[in-house]
């Protein structure tokens, strides 16, 4: 089994994000773990060369443009080849940090991981299994002022990935010991399932 770890906590050791996430890989047993943190190491924002580039056929991309979409490229391989991927999603001002939305745009990318038909948008990254470490210090997840989870899962199953579960470690400002308990016995449930 591979699992594609995504770290997005600007905390290094006061992280509950990564403590969590800690937590979820080692109950995914052994696998074959594959971390990406993009927090310690950005990615950049797309741009119009990016963008030009990602609609050219293949065989029509000029050197700029196969360097343009050289880290895309290994991003949605890293995605590609995972079964379990494992997100860090720390609340800042009510949605994801931007590390993660550098991500997610790098990765979406039409004929690679999703199709437009006439019947509407296709996600190719099927058969796939997400668990998002979710952690605020006062939003609470699928409040109104929570559009982190909403978007998360809109744009995963945009892609193809339906199966995707929450790890809430949420209002920690409210209550830090008793929602990193809460947390914890949704990993537990996790390891139980499995």
């Amino acid at each position: 089994m591979a699992t594609l770890r995504i770290e997005t906590s600007v905390n290094r050791e006061n992280s509950v994000t990564r403590k969590l996430t800690d937590r979820i890989i080692s109950t995914l047993g052994d696998s074959d773990v594959v971390t990406r943190d993009i927090a310690t190491e950005p990615l950049p924002l797309i741009d119009s060369t990016w963008a030009s580039a990602r609609v050219k056929p293949v065989d029509e991309r000029s050197t700029l443009d196969q360097e343009a979409l050289a880290l895309s490229d290994a991003l949605v391989a890293e995605v590609q080849a995972a079964d379990t991927i494992v997100i860090s999603a720390p609340i800042y001002n009510f949605t994801i940090p931007a590390s993660l939305k550098a991500w997610i745009d790098l990765i979406a990318r039409v004929g690679v991981t999703f199709n437009y038909t006439a019947e509407g948008p296709v996600g190719l990254l099927e058969n796939k299994r997400v668990i998002v470490a979710f952690a605020s210090g006062g939003t609470g997840i699928d409040s109104a002022a929570d559009f982190a989870s909403g978007y998360l899962r809109f744009v995963l199953g945009f892609l193809g990935i339906t199966d995707v579960t929450f790890v809430a470690a949420d209002q920690l400002a409210v209550d830090a010991e008793g929602t990193i308990a809460r947390a914890n016995a949704q990993i537990d449930a996790l390891r139980d399932a499995a």
